[in-house]
Parts: structure tokens; sequence; C-alpha cells
């Protein structure tokens, strides 16, 4: 049955919206028609998004190798991703908002900006940072991150972020990869209301990266805060350099990030200076919209790729909004808070986030003037029919809801929004442009109308150019490519409709399958979670020596609720009804809280590992969890079943 549209675009953002414009000036009628030749004509479509955004020259050929891995864009083209953020800026226009919990809100202008990039840019320079070096940092979301990342990038340098509530180990897993010239880090930071000193943890780093050339401690958590052994910010060298910029070849490396590491090393993910800047100019310009006056906002931390794509808000003419604390304090409604008084044109947040202020009785137009917020939109996790109902009753029918789908893997979503689109309650708009989006069967046929595998058939610019300390390239190969060889296997179910809409129901490597009807754990959760005092849940399939395998539900209540037997049937109840009679979980157990990576993942293979024998130590990384401690309540259930 077709889901309700919750939403059409009205007719002043078809004439106004970017990607409209786009749309008409390529002699398209619609999304779709446009969509086709994007992925029918790759060359044609990058080409296009080259020239339009004055990318800069290029020669004849824009795709010189289609192989998977390993295709090669626009030989012989050189770039820089801060040269064209910074080009044709009005130093007197507003680039950043920050606010958060350490600090007021503050405004940056362009010309705020570029100065502070210039500074970074000497500094490093001075300390011996150039082309191909790496530059890792310790630093939450704040406009002087931002400042660093460009600085980084305008050398030709490498950049990698952590943010500071990563634990010593799961930092050190990730930065000694990559053994940076120089760390900058801060002191601490305040989280809840809370403050944490990570001058300890700083050091730990410091000691574990042997040919580190350098630490630069930026005061945050207190403004006298010092490091014995590392530069002030403000004492960085290189004086009154001018800013310049280090043009690098089309596939040179703009920065690293990191898979979740629940299991093992995180897997370095490098990502090229041409592949990111092509992709994100799309994306933000036409899936996004972002204009002149618009201020643009994703809450993230520096640990999540939402924030190298927030931070690439700065390639459009619109400001972006930085929020450094909890999403949580004081109340539920600190973010739409930040939204009045900013003016906020797009809220960006997760799936979690929106449930936990569905949870909470947040009401968000009430007592605010949201006026200017035209957009919102959801990803981590999928949004559940009630998430997009509850946007509509509280911000009103004429917002666009937006729910998003991709990954760190390409940072970028291949599956979301677009303006000329309408939004069908809990499907995603459509396949992003220049995507080659399908659903798989397991012998490799197209599926519309089907829940399969979610592939991508034909190369994207930022598709990873290869993972750190992976010389042969194995390990990319068997992440992506050992399913369906030459072909990206991205690991979620994905189902295009007959109106290609899309739904994503969970990562692939999740399902449980049950008498042969395989389910995706976000149908499962979807269906938990509308029972009422239930805030939280994670279920997992458990393979048993003998009989079928054992399939435990745990859920998280409420504070202040107990998991009763009338809500342990209302569970059971809306299971069979929403899912199948087969999923119906064998036991439910109530626990505190459930494990989540640091971006907001359920731990779901984690969990069943441990339930399935394997000591903790082996079966997750603490250190690369939001919450470690939750797994203790998991060992203790796994040792009571042995």
């Amino acid at each position: 049955m077709t889901p309700p549209i919750l939403w059409t675009p009205p007719a002043s953002l078809l004439e106004r919206a970017e990607m409209g414009r786009f749309m008409r000036e390529r002699g398209f009628e619609s999304y779709g028609e446009l969509w086709r030749w994007s992925t029918d004509d790759l060359d044609g479509f990058w080409a296009a998004i080259w020239d339009r955004y004055d990318v800069g020259e290029r020669g004849d050929t824009v795709l010189a190798s289609r192989e998977m891995p390993g295709a090669r864009w626009f030989p012989g083209t050189r770039v820089n991703y801060a040269e064209h953020a910074f080009r044709g800026k009005d130093n007197d226009a507003l680039a950043i908002i920050a606010g958060g919990e350490r600090r007021d809100d503050e405004e940056w202008t362009w010309g705020a900006l570029r100065e502070q990039t210039r500074r970074i840019a000497a500094g490093l320079r001075a300390l011996g940072v150039g082309r191909g070096d790496r530059v890792a940092a310790y630093m939450p979301n704040i406009p002087e991150t931002a400042a660093a990342f460009l600085a980084t990038a305008s050398l030709g340098a490498v950049w990698s972020s952590c943010s500071p509530d990563f634990g010593a180990r799961s930092v050190i897993d990730r930065f000694a990869q990559i053994e940076p010239k120089v760390l900058l880090a801060v002191d601490g930071y305040r989280y809840n209301g809370r403050d944490f000193d990570r001058l300890d943890v700083v050091r730990e780093v410091r000691e574990a990266i042997p040919r580190l050339a350098a630490t630069v401690l930026l005061p945050y958590g207190n403004e006298d805060a010092s490091l014995e052994g590392a530069l002030d910010w403000d004492d960085l060298p290189g004086g009154d350099d001018e800013l310049t910029f280090e043009r690098v070849a089309f596939d040179h490396p703009l920065w690293v990030l990191y898979s979740s590491g629940t299991t093992g090393l995180p897997k370095a993910i490098v990502h090229s200076q041409g592949g990111i800047l092509l992709e994100h100019l799309k994306k933000l310009h036409l899936h996004l919209d972002a204009q002149a006056g618009d201020r643009l906002f994703w809450f993230t931390t520096t640990g999540w790729m939402m924030w190298n794509f927030i931070i690439s808000g700065l390639l459009t003419d619109a400001a972006i909004l930085l929020w450094d604390g909890s999403p949580g304090h004081p109340d539920m409604g600190v973010l739409w808070d930040f939204a009045d008084r900013t003016g906020m044109t797009t809220f960006g947040t997760s799936a979690s986030y929106i449930g936990a202020c569905m949870k909470a009785g947040i009401e968000p137009g009430a007592e605010r003037d949201l006026s200017a917020l035209r957009s919102v939109g959801s990803t981590g996790s999928p949004l559940s029919p009630e998430g997009f109902r509850w946007i509509y009753e509280h911000l009103g029918k004429d917002t666009w809801l937006f729910s998003t789908s991709g990954g760190t893997d390409m940072c970028t979503a291949f599956v979301g929004g677009t303006p000329l689109l309408p939004v069908y309650e809990g499907e995603l708009q459509a396949r992003a442009l220049g995507a080659d989006i399908q659903a798989w069967d397991p012998e490799g046929k197209p599926l519309i109308g089907e829940v399969g595998e979610l592939v991508v058939v034909q190369p994207m610019p930022s598709m990873p150019i290869y993972f750190w300390g992976d010389e042969d390239g194995s390990r990319y190969r068997e992440a992506y490519f050992s399913v369906y060889p030459g072909v990206w296997r991205h690991g979620d179910w994905i189902e295009i409709t007959e109106r290609d809409t899309a739904i994503i129901s969970g990562r692939s490597d999740a399902t449980i399958n049950r008498g042969g009807i395989r389910m995706g754990t976000a149908e499962i959760y979807r269906a938990v979670l509308a029972v009422e005092d239930v805030v939280d849940a994670l279920v997992v399939d458990v393979p048993q020596d003998e009989g079928d395998a054992w399939m435990p539900l745990f859920v998280v209540m409420r504070e202040g609720a107990e998991l009763s037997d009338d809500i342990a049937a209302r569970i059971r109840r809306r299971i069979r009804e929403d899912c199948s009679p087969r999923h119906v979980p064998n036991d439910i157990i109530a626990v505190n809280e459930v494990p989540k990576t640091l971006s907001g993942k359920l731990l779901e293979l984690p969990v069943k590992r441990i339930l399935m024998g394997t000591p903790v130590e082996k079966a997750a990384a603490r250190d690369s969890l939001a919450n470690p401690h939750a797994l203790d309540a998991f060992v203790d259930f796994a040792r009571s079943r042995a």
C-alpha cells in the first residue's frame, strides 16, 4: 500500500531550488529523467558538476578507468579543496555560528576564518608540514577545528580527527596507523554539564606516536591549561605568511576517516581532495539546496563523518552552524533553542535524536520562533514512520523532511533528499544524482519493490582511494567487493519502490532470518519502539547447537517504568502484527542501556558474539563505544546462560 504523502514541494521552491535550475538547464522535465542521465552518462554528469561549480581547468577525460576498485577520475587535473572554499567569499559575510556548553554563541565571518586558517597554515608549515603529511586533531566541534582542517588542506596535507570524548586506546588505534607529523589537541571539554580533563589522554597519545614532530594545545576546558613540551595554540610559528593553496592531483588524499572499529583496528579510510570536493559540491548545492542566506546545521562531533560533511557547507554561499556539547542538556530542547537563536534554516540530526525528542515530549515550535527553519535532515539509522509524523505534527506541513542514508565509506549520502520530489511517510525520497544504487538479490539480480542488498554498480568520485596501510588493497576489496566482484556492496538492506523512492531496513549483516523469512533489525525496532515506555532496543539471533536459533530482545525502559508481563505481551503483539510471527523474540530482557558506537550505531554483531561465548575483549573494542559499560550486562547475561 502506498504510504501517505506528507509534503509536496511548493511551486516557489521548484522555481528557486538549485537542482530545479540545473534540471531545466540540462533540458529535463523530472528528477527521474535527471537521475537516469546522471547514471547513464557518468562522464557527462560529472563534467557538468565540475563546470557548473568552476572547479578549475580540466581535460577531455573524466573517467579514465571505470574498474571498481581503482576507478580513475579527471586524470591530469589539479585542485585544492580549501582554495575552493575561500574563493569569492566576502570577508564581512557570515561563515560560521558556533554554540555549545563551553562557550556562548559566537559568529565567525569569512575574514576571521581566513585569518585563522592563514595563521594555522603558517604555523603548520613552519613545523615542517607539507604535501602528504598527516595532521591529527583531538578537538571538539568548534570553529578553530574547522580552520585547522582548512589550513591542513591548503598545504596539501592530510587531515584526521577524533572527538575528545574518545578514550586513549581508541585515539591511538586510529592515529597511530597514519603516523601524523603534528597533533592538535584540547585540554578538556564539557558535556552534560560536566567538565572532563583530557591532558592525560593527550600525553598517552603523544607517547604512542614516536614520529610525532609537535603537539599544539588549545586551552579549551581550562583557559590556563598547558602541557609540557607542547606549543600553545596562540604561539604557533609562521608570522605573517600569506594564505596560499597547494594544488594537488585529483586523487591526492584529503582526509582519513575510520570505520567503527567494533572489532579489531578501525579501517583507516582515505578519501581524495578531488573526489570529496566534487561529491560535496553536488550534494550541498543540489540535494541540500544550500544557498546564500541559508544557515546549515547538523548535530555531530568531529569523530563522525557528518562533521566532514557539514564543514563542506563552506563550499557554498550558506553559513554553517556548529554545536559542541550534549543534545540533551539541560533538556532535549537545547538544539531547538539553538535553532531559534540562530535563524537556522536546515536542522540536521539523527533518527535516534528525533526518537528521544518524541519520548521526552518535546514540542519544538512551542515558545520558539522556528519560522526560518525550512528543512530537517535525519541520518544515522532509519527514521520510523512515527518519526516522520512527529516532525510534521510539531514543525508544520511546510517542512521539507529528508531522511538520508550513506556512510563513512564514501563520506556522503547516496540515497536521500531532493527538493523536487514529495516526501512519503517512512521513505527516502530518491537515489542521489550520479549514484547508481540498486537492490540486488543473492544472485546479483536487480529488484524493484523487494528488499535486497544495497549495491553501487558504477563508480562514484568519493569512493575511498585506499585504506591506509593496506598495501595490496586486499582489505579494501574484502570490505566492499567480495560478495559481488566489481560491484560495491554497502552492507545495508534497501528496497527501491515502484515510485523510485527507497526504504532502508538496517544492516544486511545484522539481518535476522527466521524460518526463511529475512527481516532487517530496523523493522523490528520500529515495532518495539512504538510500545509506550520502551525507549531503546537491541535484538540478535544466536545460533544454538541443537534446534532453532535463540532470539533475545533487549529493551531499555523509560525512567520509572518496568518491563511487566503486559508490556512484554504488547511488544510481542506489535512484532507479530507489524513484522512477522516468526520474528517474535524467544525472550525479552530489560537492560539499563544498549551498547552503541560513538556515532550512535547499535552493536548488534558484537553482542551476538558475546552471547555465543566470545570474550568481550575480542568481540568489541570498548574504546570505540559511546557507552562501553553497557557491554557488562551482556557479559553477565552470557555467563548466566553458560
